[in-house]
């Protein structure tokens, strides 16, 4: 478990399946997964079995993002809101990709997914050794590009006409998050 102050992230569990189904198969989200038809139950469980192997085997690695609860608050403990993920992993060039997803929509725009992203960051430079992290994500969502600027991502490039959906073509922004020590070089 990968602990923060109001979330942790910690591997998945055969109940977060029931989780995927609704959140992969929900097709608001399908535009900015790239997602092009619904997920089976026995896809999203043979996904969780291979979840539990080793990165450097699968590639990547999904996170279930939990509330941490409080006697002091109505937020109960055991709560997952959401998922993190990195993909195309790469030791060689120590580098992944980055996903987040924040799917319960009452959870969203209130620190927990930065909090998740600065945890996962963490994790992957201390843990995995990476030197950088990227995401690809399209002009019009606003909020995630506001959400990986406030954790240290920096715009490196735009990708013109990279995306379709609605029948229209998108540009998608290209960030990165270099590890601090390694810009020192």
């Amino acid at each position: 478990m990968i602990k923060g102050n109001y979330v942790y992230l910690r591997a998945l569990e055969p109940s977060d399946v029931d989780l995927m189904m609704i959140y992969e198969n929900d097709t608001e989200l399908w535009p900015v997964s790239g997602t092009l038809s619904p997920y089976s139950r026995f896809t999203l469980e043979q996904y969780y079995l291979n979840a539990m192997q080793d990165i450097y085997s699968t590639r990547q690695i999904r996170l279930a993002i939990e509330l941490i609860g409080d006697s002091d608050s109505d937020t109960s403990s055991n709560q997952t809101i959401g998922f993190v993920d990195l993909f195309d992993f790469d030791p060689l060039h120590q580098r992944a990709g980055v996903g987040i997803l924040i799917g319960d929509k009452k959870q969203r725009k209130l620190g927990y997914a930065s909090e998740a992203l600065i945890l996962l960051i963490r994790y992957s430079f201390e843990t995995l050794n990476l030197h950088q992290l990227y995401c690809h994500i399209e002009n019009t969502n606003e909020a995630s590009l506001k959400l990986f600027g406030k954790v240290g991502f920096r715009i490196c490039g735009v990708l013109c006409d990279w995306v379709q959906h609605s029948a229209k073509w998108h540009d998608v922004t290209l960030m990165q998050y270099i590890r601090p020590e390694a810009r020192l070089n």
